[in-house]
């Protein structure tokens, strides 16, 4: 019967230094190669017991690398606020003070101005504060369009309000990066349920189509009906962002069809994308949708 590996009580459950703990004999290189432990980042251990997570990285860099005056910043900064849209294993954001060079694997240094009302101690890991965080997402994020995705979910969890984030852009007019904040502010919602539904809004309203309301509420004689995803209630015009379909569950496709019917019978019309036809015909679907605001009145 194999051996278990080593776990010595003082290392059990904590973040640790490979090379602190073999200079102090806790362990080998072998048994740092064992299952009992994992590799956070290179040459940080931790537990294997610890369930891997993008926190727990954010933990390893905060003990382990980051330098005085850092602070964690970002996506990874938007995660220790709760949106979880960032992988276990993808680079952690940091802020850094000029002159300080931060290159370890697994970490995304940034070197830009920060004031220190900009940061704050998180559950005992310095980080940005919510509308410096979205500063920075505005500026690091693949296009508006992803800015305006994660600085949703951070509005939808009631880390920072929309009215917070246009006051601390146009406090800093003329400076750079503030328009990009501004312009990802003017477009968020903190309605948005998900993050294909914020791209989704987003991209209609670039496309030239009249912002629609978020999680609209449809009803008839005053009963309620259906919530739907994005909608123009005074027209009566509602868009529904299927990302999974249901083919394989009978139940669900009655479900759904009933749920349809219900809302035809108020009055409305609804249309339907998918998460294909978003990625390979996105013009097709805003043609549709233009011509049914047209034919209500919206346009």
């Amino acid at each position: 019967m194999p051996r278990p590996p080593r776990r010595p009580a003082p290392l059990a459950g904590t973040l640790f230094l490979g090379r602190d703990a073999v200079a102090s004999g806790l362990l080998t290189p072998a048994d740092l190669r064992s299952k009992a432990w994992q590799q956070v980042l290179r040459g940080i251990y931790a537990d294997a017991t610890i369930t891997p997570t993008h926190g727990l990285r954010c933990l390893a860099v905060t003990r382990f690398i980051l330098p005085p005056g850092g602070a964690i910043a970002g996506r990874s900064a938007a995660y220790l606020y709760g949106v979880p849209l960032v992988g276990a294993d993808e680079p952690v954001d940091v802020l850094v003070p000029y002159g300080v060079d931060v290159r370890p694997a697994g970490v995304r240094a940034h070197h830009t101005p920060v004031d220190s009302s900009d940061l704050r101690i998180l559950r005992d890991i310095p980080v940005t504060t919510p509308t410096r965080t979205c500063f920075d997402l505005a500026q690091w994020a693949a296009g508006l369009v992803e800015a305006v995705v994660m600085i949703d979910a951070l509005a939808s969890r009631r880390v920072v309000s929309v009215p917070e984030l246009e006051t601390y852009a146009r406090e800093r007019a003329g400076q750079r990066g503030w328009r990009r904040l501004l312009d990802a502010a003017l477009l968020a919602d903190a309605g948005a349920a998900s993050p294909p539904e914020s791209r989704l809004r987003v991209r209609l309203v670039r496309a030239g189509l009249p912002r629609p309301q978020t999680q609209v509420v449809i009803t008839r004689g005053g009963r309620f009906v259906a919530r739907s995803d994005l909608g123009w209630p005074e027209y009566q015009v509602a868009v529904e962002y299927d990302g999974v379909w249901h083919a394989e569950s009978s139940t669900q496709i009655h479900a759904d069809r009933r749920r349809l019917n219900d809302i035809v019978a108020t009055g409305w019309v609804v249309l339907h994308v998918t998460a294909k036809r978003l990625r390979d015909d996105f013009d097709g679907f805003v043609r549709e949708l233009r011509a049914v605001l047209r034919a209500r009145g919206a346009l």
